[in-house]
């Protein structure tokens, strides 16, 4: 990814005279001016709205112990200022900050369990440290009660109950026998025998949940002594550790003997054999830029494993590599090669030509998401074996695959002989498929493509990934920032639709039209990494020997036959290029093809304007994401978040509510805040975020804020120091400040503004402050906040859909 650099940004803080004016006529005087604490309840907020009434629009969030500007109050509203907002809310939820100190609201309740204990626990979830088990009857002091669980002091610690075990009143030392419900974790006598039964290996956790610490794991037959069962989990003993498993995977009775899978298949090899003039270099990777591991003569014979894209995978004596399929030959140079048929199976045959605009795509499936084995130029004569549903089976040349009927024609179009760029990006598009397992369990991600390789990750359900091949009964797959294997049959189509969630869109009309704001963003040389054909006049080469030659001071290579196509790239005096082709274009000159060498290049007009097409992306369960509103809040459940999202990450686990609260403070969408901290700590553990000593502090930086300049952990903590972040709250809050300053305030609060910046081009007539040059940014950073998104069962999300005129 070509990223641009962030503008540093510098902060002006009015005086206090200066912004009592600035608030208008109405607004109090200095003596007026008050200092109060929001007072709602833990999970809750209370709404900022436009006006002193019920009904006026909200405008913004405040969350428990949020400190604000009162400036006046009138029938029950305050009109107040909370980080950079204005508006009233109700004066009931204010306090006064001393009145925080003195308000702390208890009550007595009594556990009430049927039986065994019930766990005090470190933090609000069933995935945290258990730090204490209280009795039945034990009485306990409560200081809040919010999502199901109870804050509570008990024997002289503190922590978190499951508020349902808790009474008003003291339990009678009689067990209820009508009550089917039990604690989270209960002692029993009563024991029973089961066996695993699983493909691969089980998981024994330290608590019921698949966010808790893996303490083994358990083979098929491994026989298990059984405590209890509740909620699809079982607590049990194996090979003398205590710990939990999902019940699905035990049987009262042994499973019989298991079999060994059958080896994967060997794959199916050709011979062929090496046809150049002069040496054939074997590389490590499919690409020109790939190391030279050796180099092999004229005749000599290779085992061809694999053909894609102009490569093959190759063995030589004992080295493995790639090499250019052109310079492979089925018969060995100098022999009478085997006659092959003329023709594939079907016996009707017909004659067509390529007519269109640019390339057309050869793919070795009837599907745009079928690999592309060449491109075809326009007027291209092809022989056509069969026409269904829309695609044609074709020979062209000695390569056979399928191609768009609607690009065929039965006569030869005229002036062939000028090629021009494909209406869509030169590379297809990604494959995308959604994690289809149960709400409460995870997809392994192995390293390699069997159930007996490692574990390397796990993925929740609904979790987008990337199919980068397919293989059997396994995909290997990347996602969220891993590449692995993972079985094909958990793998869908389409995302469900998460519940308990609101999803609402608005358009963002602009005065340009699609094809103005393309030839605006031309301007600014818009990079890709994709692969184009590329032109240069003859008389800017030197040929040096038949395929290369040597440029004649600086020329630019051009995506057509033609001065008039766009620049792919510039090539300096002195440097040799491979030539690949040769074509008369109609200004008279000769225009070689030559090899392209660099690796990201202009991009074409086309290929830009599909970037910029918000068609081709709002309908996208995942690319669509490109157009969520940043400057939004998503309305977190702050204990889901914990337990789905945070458990397990470090420094940041059980630090959702701070990031919530930055989120409303600073009007920042607290998934992106969470996304980005998360990237940029690695998932919570990186120096910054846990703490580094800078002139005696201990400070704190988990959005790699001026982390930059080669010293990336000093500098960060440079910045930190200045900032004042010298708690992890000051620095999940305060740094959420210094990104809604950057783009976002800066009414570019979706990726895809952050990248193009319509508003601008509109009103400059050039484009300005982009966050990056690849023309697919957008679409490639909105996999890690879908995923983060889906992986939650409450939220609210806003997409903004821009619209050209």
């Amino acid at each position: 990814m070509k990223k641009l650099v962030i503008p540093g940004f510098y902060f002006a803080v009015l005086s206090t005279a200066a912004l009592y004016q600035s608030i208008g006529a109405d607004s109090a005087s200095a003596q007026e001016l008050k200092r109060k604490v929001v007072n709602v309840g833990s999970g809750s907020s209370l709404n900022i709205r436009k006006s002193a009434d019920t009904n006026s629009p909200i405008i913004g969030k405040l969350v428990k112990d949020v400190q604000v500007t009162v400036y006046s109050e009138s029938e029950g509203w305050s009109k107040l200022k909370a980080g950079n907002r204005y508006g009233y809310v109700s004066s009931k939820f204010l306090i006064s900050p001393a009145a925080v100190a003195r308000k702390v609201t208890t009550t007595t309740k009594y556990v009430l369990v049927s039986e065994g204990s019930l766990n005090l626990r470190q933090r609000a979830s069933t995935g945290a440290s258990v730090i204490a088990k209280l009795a039945k009857g034990t009485q306990v002091t409560v200081y809040s009660d919010s999502g199901g669980w109870a804050k509570i002091k008990a024997n002289g610690k503190n922590g978190y109950v499951s508020s349902k075990y808790l009474s008003s009143s003291k339990p009678t030392n009689i067990v209820s026998k009508g009550s089917t419900s039990k604690p989270e974790t209960v002692s029993s006598t009563k024991t029973t025998t089961k066996y695993v039964k699983v493909k691969g290996a089980l998981n024994l956790r330290k608590a019921a949940t698949t966010s808790s610490t893996v303490i083994k794991t358990l083979k098929d037959r491994v026989e298990v002594t059984v405590f209890s069962e509740s909620n699809g989990w079982a607590k049990v003993k194996a090979s003398g550790s205590i710990g939990y498993v999902s019940t699905k995977y035990l049987t009262a009775a042994k499973p019989g003997q298991t079999t060994k899978p059958a080896p994967a298949p060997e794959p199916k090899t050709t011979l062929k054999y090496v046809k150049v003039d002069g040496a054939l270099n074997v590389r490590k990777a499919a690409t020109t830029h790939s190391a030279v591991i050796q180099i092999l003569k004229n005749g000599e014979e290779v085992t061809v494993y694999s053909e894609s894209s102009g490569w093959a995978k190759v063995k030589t004596g004992s080295t493995t590599g790639y090499v250019s399929t052109k310079y492979l030959v089925a018969a060995k140079p100098g022999s009478t090669p085997k006659p092959t048929p003329a023709t594939p199976p079907e016996t009707k045959t017909m004659t067509k030509y390529v007519e269109v605009k640019g390339a057309l795509n050869l793919r070795k499936e009837a599907t745009t998401k079928s690999a592309v084995i060449r491109t075809l130029s326009s007027g291209t004569k092809v022989t056509v074996y069969s026409e269904y549903n829309g695609w044609a089976k074709v020979k062209a040349g000695s390569s056979t695959g399928y191609v768009a009927i609607k690009y065929l024609t039965t006569t030869k179009p005229q002036n062939t002989t000028t090629p021009s760029p494909a209406p869509k990006p030169s590379e297809p598009e990604p494959i995308v498929r959604f994690v289809a397992v149960d709400a409460s369990s995870m997809l392994n991600v192995r390293s390699g493509p069997g159930t007996t390789y490692s574990i390397i990750a796990k993925l929740a359900k609904n979790t987008a990934v990337t199919i980068l091949s397919q293989s059997g009964t396994w995909s290997k797959i990347s996602a969220n920032g891993k590449t692995g294997y993972v079985s094909t049959s958990y793998l869908k189509e389409k995302s469900a639709s998460p519940e308990g969630i609101l999803i609402s869109k608005t358009r963002q009309k602009y005065n340009l039209t699609l094809d103005e704001m393309v030839k605006l963003q031309m301007s600014a040389s818009p990079q890709t990494n994709q692969k184009y054909k590329g032109y240069i006049r003859e008389d800017a080469i030197r040929m040096t020997s038949s395929i290369y030659g040597t440029v004649l001071g600086d020329w630019n290579i051009r995506g057509g036959v033609g001065a008039d196509y766009w620049k792919i790239t510039t090539v300096r005096r002195g440097e040799q290029l491979k030539i690949l082709s040769s074509v008369k274009g109609s200004d008279g000159h000769i225009w070689y093809q030559v090899e392209i060498k660099d690796t990201w290049v202009n991009a074409s007009p086309e290929d830009v304007k599909y970037y910029l097409d918000p068609s081709n992306f709002k309908n996208d369960p995942v690319k669509s994401y490109q157009f969520v509103k940043l400057s939004q809040t998503a309305n977190l459940n702050a204990a889901e978040v914990n337990e789905r999202i945070l458990s397990g990450k470090g420094i940041l686990e059980g630090r959702a509510s701070s990031f919530i609260k930055a989120g409303n403070l600073y009007g920042v969408n607290d998934i992106y805040l969470i996304s980005h901290s998360l990237l940029e700590t690695g998932n919570g553990t990186s120096q910054l975020a846990r703490g580094i000593q800078y002139r005696g502090r201990t400070v704190y930086n988990i959005y790699g804020i001026g982390a930059n300049d080669g010293n990336a952990v000093q500098n960060g903590a440079a910045y930190a120091y200045n900032a004042g972040w010298f708690t992890l709250e000051d620095a999940i809050v305060g740094g959420a400040r210094f990104i809604s300053m950057g783009y976002i305030n800066k009414k570019q609060d979706t990726i895809y503004k952050m990248r193009w910046n319509p508003l601008a081009a509109e009103a400059l007539g050039y484009p300005s402050h982009q966050y990056a040059t690849d023309i697919g940014w957008a679409s490639k950073q909105v996999s890690q906040i879908h995923n983060l998104y889906s992986l939650l069962n409450n939220y609210s999300i806003h997409l903004e859909i821009p619209v050209y005129k």
